[in-house]
């Protein structure tokens, strides 16, 4: 049951798929090693175990969920960089629902954190066209990663299954960010 030639790279990948079908929660060395064909010793050249699994397949789909947003927002502002940016964000997580819960873990590597940091300045950037940078910057960042994040979570988790008109419900919850942003709350000068 040995398949040569297998590198770390494609067991994360492998790593990655299973998650997106079975959930992050049920990833397991013993499922890995089925999907690729191999001993679960095997696994063990290319991975230090579980836990280094995780880290890596999280850093991997945070760098995949940066590349995205950032191309979302390229051109765009306001309302428009809004949309794109939670549709872009929506629209990933809905497919790829193992990758995105593999996002929320924390992370430590260089690689991991810096998709992260690039994943916020991307919401910061987003903000600007708001004028929302600086301190109330923040706090507008941290409202529209709640509110953006906890819509996901909830549809992710099958928690809108008997919903209608989630699509609806979706784009009137971006119609009162975006109000919220417009209005939001400004330090006295």
């Amino acid at each position: 049951m040995v398949r040569a030639g297998l590198s770390r790279a494609q067991v994360c990948v492998a790593a990655l798929e299973l998650a997106d079908e079975v959930g992050i929660a049920h990833l397991t060395m013993t499922a890995l090693a089925r999907r690729l064909g191999v001993a679960i010793p095997s696994l063990y050249e290319h991975v230090r175990g579980m836990a280094d699994l995780l880290d890596v397949i999280a850093a991997r789909a945070t760098n995949e969920l940066a590349e995205i947003l950032d191309a979302a927002l390229r051109g765009r502002t306001r309302h428009a960089a809004l949309e794109a940016y939670a549709g872009t964000l929506r629209a990933w997580a809905t497919a790829h629902p193992g990758r995105y819960a593999a996002t929320k873990r924390p992370l430590t590597d260089p690689e991991g954190a810096a998709s992260q940091a690039r994943i916020v300045a991307g919401c910061a950037t987003l903000l600007r066209g708001y004028t929302l940078e600086g301190p109330v910057g923040i706090d507008a960042v941290r409202f529209v990663h709640s509110a953006v994040h906890g819509f996901i979570d909830i549809e992710t988790d099958g928690g809108f299954r008997a919903a209608q008109n989630l699509d609806k419900s979706w784009a009137a919850a971006l119609e009162a960010i975006d109000r919220a942003l417009t209005t939001w709350p400004r330090p006295a000068e």
